[in-house]
């Protein structure tokens, strides 16, 4: 491709080239090639689509395809990744924020009080976290993640962002005793935690690419839930939420596991209509 690119007449010639041999890697080719190519131009995409079709082809095009043909996502060969309408920087240190998990988002904003204390169990890129501080400006929040690579990239996009002030970073696990015993209580804790099945087939941008750390959780993809629900209730104020991301066939087996621990759980559907947020509060009233 690198040679193919070099030989292309200008950025509209080299998408078509790209687009066609990354049909065999990914579904979004066109796309792919787009963002890449808007990447190497460092431009934005809408911008090269208006006025930058006929020009040159940047030499570096050619190896950020061959990234993508190797099944690196794009999110990590451009470091930035879009969700809920900003953008993030991510690394392979992080998992890439997905459309998805903005059902997390929604489920969250439709249940947290004003002048919301926040804390974000297994934050990564902050991406959760820092969505719902933009959303609600009265809010202040705590992003918690064992990995000090990831807190830096959180970090960053705190800073990106404007919410220093508002966002505090630290670096714990909910798997350590006392790991919470000087944490405070809030009135919305979120985690999305590691739930894949320790045996599950995974795409190979995935299973090649992201942190297997904050993926995967046992042999039922239940462990992380198991350890951290019952923890929950130490940790919220009165009145207090709890809003976890969960896979699309878990709704069952996590509420089982909310119950038990003394809360009540409503399911919130993503985009394809699949489970992916559960709603729990401690009184049972869900």
């Amino acid at each position: 491709m690198g040679q193919q690119a070099g030989a292309a007449a200008n950025v509209g010639q080299a998408l078509r080239q790209a687009a066609a041999l990354l049909a065999a890697t990914s579904d979004t080719a066109r796309l792919d090639a787009e963002l890449l190519m808007a990447h190497a131009l460092a431009m934005s995409r809408s911008h090269m689509l208006l006025h930058a079709m006929g020009t040159p082809v940047p030499p570096v095009f050619g190896t950020l395809v061959q990234r993508r043909c190797a099944h690196e996502p794009v999110a990590y060969i451009t470091g930035l990744q879009e969700f809920y309408g900003r953008s993030f920087v991510v690394s392979p240190d992080v998992l890439i924020p997905r459309s998805d998990s903005e059902s997390v988002v929604e489920a969250a904003l439709a249940v947290m009080p004003a002048n919301a204390a926040i804390l974000d169990c297994g934050t990564g890129s902050g991406a959760l976290l820092l969505t719902l501080l933009c959303e609600r400006g009265d809010s202040i929040g705590t992003g918690m993640d064992e990995s000090a690579a990831a807190l830096r990239i959180a970090c960053r996009n705190g800073t990106r962002l404007g919410l220093e002030e508002r966002a505090r970073l630290e670096r714990r696990s909910w798997a350590e005793p006392g790991w919470a015993a000087d944490l405070g209580r809030f009135d919305l804790v979120i985690a999305n935690p590691p739930y894949v099945e320790d045996d599950a087939e995974l795409m190979p941008d995935v299973a090649l690419h992201e942190p297997a750390a904050a993926l995967f959780a046992g042999p039922q993809g239940l462990d992380d839930y198991a350890l951290l629900i019952p923890q929950m209730a130490g940790l919220l104020n009165p009145g207090g939420i709890c809003v976890l991301e969960i896979g699309a066939t878990q709704a069952k087996a996590v509420t089982a596991l909310a119950q038990a621990a003394g809360f009540g759980a409503a399911t919130h559907r993503d985009l394809g209509g699949r489970p992916r947020a559960l709603v729990l509060r401690p009184d049972g009233a869900c």
